[in-house]
């Protein structure tokens, strides 16, 4: 838009008198590079190329040009003044000389709501040495203000907790079978004891439990170090096929089929002997352990083992013994409740399962939003320290629309522990609060919590103006935000395929962001027809759009104002 305030400058400077037939200024051109204008980055810019014709200011003028916001009310917002001056003023500024001059001009200004119905005018100034001759305005340069950037929504995206449960549990049963030195036959009494009547009832009772599933049995047999190394060889080989031998009868008792036995000897038990005078209470313990592990040599550390048993008669009575063995180790795998009986349980009696428990069977085993809520508070009560519970509690009540709570639940998870899931959730809270920079610090160092904290960048972008990089960490969502962030970009195409792949391609707000499509793609059917729908869903609408600077080129037109 061009503007010429030849006629009233020459006005004032004929009643001023100033220079008799000349004037202190003529004709100056404004071209506003965005009108109307824009916001964004919660900021507006005022960009204006401007021209002085030839002879447009006097050699001795000095003006001050300041681009100014005026709202209806007659309120003023003031851009940057920008000084010029002829050939031989006096003061600071850009230089005019008679043959033209043209400039340039940026200034940037916080957004304020009270000038989102405005014009742009520019106030000036113009002085010949101390004497002020122009004080004055022009007439509307430009509109203002166009702040579509608003419409960005509160649809931050929040992450669950996983769980850990696992359902299969590799566990063991053990029982020992001792022996008289230098004997491998299983006594009687042996048989008796209450650690082989436990096996044999576990073995037994495990028939019946359908979560115990039997993998198999190993024989660990050993030999007390104190005789040969060759004959304890041999010896922890018998033993291995007596206790084989034991079980083999046994197991055919319990009716127990398909139950493999290793035999596993593994002659003269050193480590054993180490452990055992170590866990003792005799004084001497360390000298006896040095003594017996100074020789690698077999043959030497056995004379060495004998020497020290004549002395220390507790090796023989209380060590020895308990190395003449075959340790029976039932391997099995104990498994945990069904899908079922997690639900079950977890509608009855949740304080019985573990978290683990309850906070698979929400993720996994229900679709109901209200009975995945109860499931993640009962898993909060049972483990508070835990920060999942109040994390996913949060997420369902957040798909709720029940922001506030959502909000207390998630705060409480990232005091529990900060990590990328508890710091993006905590994040879009702060977001949605205003605190952007402290979002968006959260946000950045969560990226590793999923592709949700990129879409979240997203909406931080598209606050900060930086709509090429929101569309970037967008991704493939195809979301009302992400259209609004193409449309910003002037992607208009691709922000109408991405309006029409979103769940507001028929909402209220997405038939009047399809209507602001329209609009500056020249589609003027489509403007009316959108807005017509938009306030049919939303009547609300009609104020915004009617004082929308999107349709300023519509507010003469019978069809739009018709739609009010």
């Amino acid at each position: 838009m061009k503007t010429n305030i030849l006629k009233k400058v020459a006005l004032l400077a004929v009643a001023g008198g100033f220079l008799y037939s000349c004037s202190v200024m003529k004709d100056l051109e404004y071209e506003v590079k965005e009108n109307p204008i824009e916001m964004h980055g919660d900021k507006v810019t005022v960009k204006i190329d401007g021209k002085f014709i030839e002879k447009g200011l006097h050699k001795k003028a000095y003006v001050e040009l300041t681009p100014t916001l005026i709202n209806k009310d007659g309120n003023e917002l003031d851009f940057d003044m920008k000084a010029f001056k002829g050939e031989k003023a006096a003061g600071n500024g850009e230089i005019v000389k008679k043959d033209g001059h043209s400039f340039s001009y940026t200034s940037t200004r916080p957004y304020d709501p009270a000038f989102e119905n405005a014009e742009l005018v520019v106030k000036y100034i113009a002085k010949k040495g101390d004497k002020e001759k122009l004080n004055d305005k022009t007439p509307k340069i430009a509109d203002a203000t166009i702040v579509t950037p608003l419409w960005l929504q509160n649809d931050d995206k929040v992450v669950f907790g996983e769980d850990k449960l696992v359902r299969k549990f590799d566990k063991s049963e053990k029982a020992v079978i001792n022996y008289l030195k230098a004997k491998h036959n299983v006594r009687p009494t042996e048989l008796k004891d209450e650690d082989i009547l436990a096996f044999e009832k576990f073995i037994a009772d495990g028939l019946a439990n359908s979560k115990i599933e039997f993998k198999n049995i190993d024989i660990i047999s050993y030999a007390s170090p104190e005789g040969e190394t060759e004959k304890n060889a041999t010896l922890a080989e018998d033993r291995a096929a007596s206790a084989d031998a034991y079980l083999t009868k046994a197991l055919a008792k319990l009716n127990v089929n398909g139950l493999t036995t290793n035999k596993m000897p593994k002659g003269e038990d050193w480590a054993g002997l180490k452990e055992l005078i170590q866990a003792s209470n005799h004084e001497d313990k360390d000298i006896i352990v040095r003594v017996a592990e100074m020789n690698s040599n077999p043959a030497k550390r056995e004379e060495e083992i004998k020497t020290l048993a004549s002395t220390y008669k507790f090796l023989d009575k209380d060590i020895f013994p308990q190395l003449r063995r075959s340790q029976m180790v039932l391997n099995y795998v104990l498994n945990g409740y069904t899908d079922e009986e997690l639900k079950t349980i977890s509608a009855s009696n949740p304080q019985s399962l573990t978290a683990e428990e309850l906070l698979f069977t929400a993720n996994n085993l229900t679709e109901d939003l209200n009975t995945k809520l109860a499931i993640y508070n009962a898993a909060a009560t049972k483990a508070p320290d835990d920060w999942r519970g109040f994390n996913n509690a949060g997420v369902i009540l957040y798909s709720q629309g029940k922001v506030g709570e959502a909000k207390t639940k998630f705060k409480k998870a990232n005091e529990l522990d900060k990590n990328p899931i508890t710091n993006n959730n905590w994040g879009a809270m702060l977001r949605q609060d205003g605190k952007i920079d402290e979002a968006a610090g959260l946000f950045s160092s969560s990226t590793s919590a999923g592709q949700e904290v990129n879409y979240n960048l997203g909406l931080i972008n598209i606050k900060k103006g930086e709509y090429d990089q929101a569309v970037t960490n967008m991704g493939s969502n195809n979301t009302f935000n992400k259209a609004l962030a193409q449309l910003l970009k002037k992607d208009y195409s691709n922000s109408a395929n991405t309006l029409d792949k979103s769940s507001d391609a028929s909402s209220a707000k997405g038939l009047y962001l399809k209507a602001i499509l329209a609009a500056r793609t020249n589609k003027d059917a489509d403007v009316f027809k959108h807005l017509a729908s938009a306030i049919e869903k939303d009547s609300s609408l009609k104020n915004k759009a009617k004082n929308d600077r999107e349709f300023i080129k519509y507010f003469d037109n019978p069809a739009f104002t018709g739609l009010f």
